[in-house]
């Protein structure tokens, strides 16, 4: 991103000029040549503990969609995923869904997916 862009991207949301903001922000959002993000940006919440965020790419080595379940697991690895409720944006969504999908529909305008995930009582 160059500086003009980096500077219109923070003016725009700076002075409640949302046109603005997402003329840049909508460039940080579009897949690759194959279709998807090189990375999922992400950050996963879980009570009062530090935040978990790592490098996670959409899809599988052997270039499968990687899925909110594959996220969590790679997260969490000690804990079974039946064991856990997630949510993004208040709502449970279903661990099936496409990390890609969920990247560009969800996304807070940071371009981040915030998720909180609990322990299941």
């Amino acid at each position: 991103m160059q500086k003009k862009e980096h500077n219109q991207l923070w003016l725009g949301l700076q002075n409640d000029k949302f046109d603005q903001f997402w003329a840049i922000n909508k460039k940080l959002m579009e897949p690759g040549e194959q279709g998807n993000f090189k990375h999922i940006p992400f950050r996963c919440y879980q009570g009062d503990a530090p935040f978990s965020q790592c490098l996670v790419k959409p899809v599988t080595n052997e270039g499968n969609p990687k899925t909110l379940q594959n996220l969590i697991e790679e997260v969490y690895p000690k804990t079974p995923v039946d064991e856990l409720s997630v949510l993004l944006h208040g709502i449970s969504i279903p661990l099936y869904t496409p990390l890609q999908w969920l990247s560009e529909h969800l996304s807070y305008p940071d371009n981040f997916l915030h998720i909180v995930v609990n322990v299941k009582s």
